[in-house]
This record gives C-alpha cells, structure tokens and sequence, in this order.
C-alpha cells in the first residue's frame, strides 16, 4: 500500500476535532486510507451498501451512536441530512475528539441534500488521486522548497525524463485503480468511472433528471481545459435551454470533483471575485480520456491539447501538495489588462508568493520569464519566486528571483 500524504493529517485531526471528514474524487482512495487509519479499532460502515443505508435512514439516532469510537461512515453523503444532524447531535452532547470520520465522493459543503455543514465541530479535508511523489516514493517537496528556500529547487542534478515520459505520466493521471493500467484497460475504467459519477452519483444526490447531457458539458470543459471559464461562451456550446441548467450542471461537475476552478489572483478582492477563473479537468488522465487523445498524439508539437493535458497535469499536482502543505496555500491564476499572465500563482496566509508558468517543451529563454518578472516587480516584497517548468533536463536561474526547473522538481524536490 503506497503512503498517502495526508494520512498524518487525517490522525492530527482526530485528535484535534470531534470530526473529521474527508471527500474527493470517487476512487482517489479514500476508504482504504481510512481502513489504514482505522487500523482494525473504531466502528466502519460503508453507506452504499443497501442494508447498511436503509438502517442508516430508518433510524439515523440509533446509526450515529451505535459501536465504538471512531464511527467511520463511507460514502456519508448518501444518508444525507438526518445522518448528518444526528452527528451533529451526539458531539453536542459529548465533545471528545476522534468521534466520527466521515468520508465521500462529493464535496460536503455543496451537496443539494445535506445543509448541516458541522462548522466548528468537523475538520473537512480533501483526498485527492495520487501525486507522482506517491506513485514513485519521492518527496513532493516543491510548494514547501518555493516558499522557504527556492535555491533548494536548483539541486538534484539533470532530470531523467523527456518530453515523452511527462506525456504518459499525465495521460495515466493518478487514480490509484488505472495509473498502472495499460491504455486499452484504462480507457474502459474510466468510461465506466464517469459513468457511475453522472448516472448514479449525479442522480442520486441532485435529482438531475437529464444527466445524459452530463458527458457534453464534460467534453467540452475538458476542452476547455487550463483556460478561463467563460459561463455564457460554455453555455452557447451546450444548446442547453437554458443559462441557469449550464450552471446548475456545472455546479455538480464540480461538487463530484470531476472539475475544478482556479480563482484569478489580485491584491483587490473586488477585483478577485469578478474576474474568471480557469478550468481544469480534475486529473489529467481523465482530461486525456475525455479529449480522446494519448501520449503518442500529443506527442506531436502541433497537437492543440498538448499544453492545456501538461498545464492540468502540473496545476493537479499543486493542488494536490496545497491540501496538504502545513501553512494555508491557496492557488490562483493571474492576467491582467496589459496582456500578462500566469499559469499558477501560489499565496501563502501572510501574502507571500511563488508564481509559475508551465511549459509543455524542454526549451526556456527569458522571455518565457517576462511575465513572472513583471509579478515580480509590481509586488517585490512579497514575490518569493518565480519558476519556469519546462520538460527538459536541466535546472536553472533565469534571472533574479526566477528559476527554470524541470517539471519533475515538482515531486522530486525535498
């Protein structure tokens, strides 16, 4: 069983909160992490299980109080609120930590069905697919080395791999159950995935009635991969009737976590919250299935999806660090009016930031730098660094403060 990152974190919060929950992506592996924390102790319950979900809705009293601590309950978000209120009941009443761990493949602040959120009783986390560093055993280091020693990113020697290999770590993505998977297989597994997502998972928990429309408004985000959402541009691409049914269906894209947004950076908050996020396919194997495409296709220089499949396959593993790292990190994009943009702009809490641009090419000159020296210059005190990833061999420096790194850095830095 390979190490989860967020396996400390999840035992932390036991002991800090009365309980834990824990969602993402259906298949990133969330029950067996849980079973691993569990350890054999507590009481384990897996909610889609019929017998085990119709006990749950009979009496969700005598469910959430049944057996010993920690209660684990799988898939919690299919009991929905009367479950959820009789936790909330029973930590009123008892405040000891490590009471519930409560896991599910959807995103339990937005799921039409539940409206109790467990503020200040629950730690939410995020389990999200595999990194490269879980796959391979390396230290996923990156986001810590930018923020408290960017020179450390400069280490390590010439990368082993070529553009060839990122192509292929990125179309198998890092679902636990098809990363090794030859492409054929893969393929089916995750046709079948998005099937029992849109079909039943969507269905279940939104009551979407026309969730055949579901695999149309995916294709075309996973187009849209690593560009700005343009709702009204989404929308007229869909035929739906309406504008109101494109954001509703959007909206369970993301609360599955087949999607997800990456809010434009800006010192002005108003600013922040008006300007457009970009998009991006929540794994980028996934993103590859739905495009159609493989490694062999991108491969050639011309092929349109091969920036966008190596930008989401760079920006999934910062997510993936970020939910983890032990300071507050939140990711963003930045553009601004006179034309300049960045892929990925990482804030600390205390307004600190490391920006990078991705490359899907192995050659870097200053001028791919241009737009990270800009940053740089209009927020000096707080700009850590700036990075170039790049799918060549070599590291290093670009000019003050701004680094070229092989796209490996990101899991092999320490």
């Amino acid at each position: 069983m390979l190490e989860r990152r967020l396996e400390p974190i999840i035992r932390q919060a036991l002991d800090d909160f009365r309980v834990v929950v824990i969602s993402g992506p259906r298949q990133a592996g969330k029950t067996t992490l849980v079973r691993r924390v569990m350890d054999g102790a507590g009481t384990f319950a897996r909610l889609d299980r019929a017998a085990t979900l119709h006990a749950a809705l009979a009496d969700p009293d005598g469910f959430a109080t049944f057996g010993e601590t920690p209660r684990a309950f799988d898939e919690v978000q299919r009991a929905g609120d009367p479950l959820i209120r009789a936790i909330k009941d029973t930590v009123d009443d008892d405040a000891s930590r490590g009471q519930f761990l409560l896991n599910g493949s959807a995103d339990f602040l937005t799921v039409p069905t539940i409206s109790e959120s467990l503020a200040g009783r629950a730690a939410l986390l995020e389990l999200w697919p595999f990194t490269q560093g879980e796959i391979h055993q390396t230290p996923d280091g990156f986001i810590d080395a930018a923020f408290s020693d960017p020179d450390r990113l400069l280490g390590g020697g010439a990368s082993p791999l070529v553009t060839g290999d990122y192509l292929e770590r990125a179309c198998a993505g890092g679902f636990p159950e098809a990363v090794s998977m030859p492409p054929a297989a893969r393929h089916t597994w995750f046709r079948d995935y998005l099937r029992t997502v849109i079909q039943r998972d969507i269905k279940d928990l939104s009551g979407a009635r026309r969730t055949q429309d579901l695999p149309k408004l995916l294709k075309l985000l996973a187009a849209r991969t690593a560009g700005e959402l343009v709702v009204k541009n989404l929308h007229d691409d869909t035929g739906f009737g309406s504008r109101h049914t494109t954001e509703a269906y959007l909206g369970y894209l993301l609360m599955t976590y087949l999607v997800v947004l990456l809010p434009a950076w800006s010192r002005n908050l108003t600013s922040k919250a008006a300007r457009r996020p970009k998009v991006h396919i929540v794994d980028s194997g996934l993103a590859a299935h739905v495009l159609g495409t493989s490694p062999q296709a991108l491969a050639r220089p011309t092929d349109p999806a091969r920036g966008q499949i190596i930008e989401t396959f760079a920006v999934n593993e910062m997510y993936r660090q970020a939910s983890w790292h032990h300071g507050a990190i939140t990711l963003h994009h930045f553009r601004d009016r006179g034309g300049a943009e960045i892929d990925v702009v990482a804030e600390a809490a205390d307004g600190r930031l490391v920006a990078v641009e991705i490359k899907s090419g192995p050659a870097v000159d200053r001028s791919d730098a241009r737009h990270l020296r800009r940053l740089r210059d209009k927020a000096p005190e707080d700009f850590i660094c700036g990075v170039v990833l790049h799918t060549g061999e070599r590291a290093y420096r670009l000019d003050d403060r701004i680094l070229a790194l092989p796209m490996s850095r990101l899991w092999t830095a320490s």
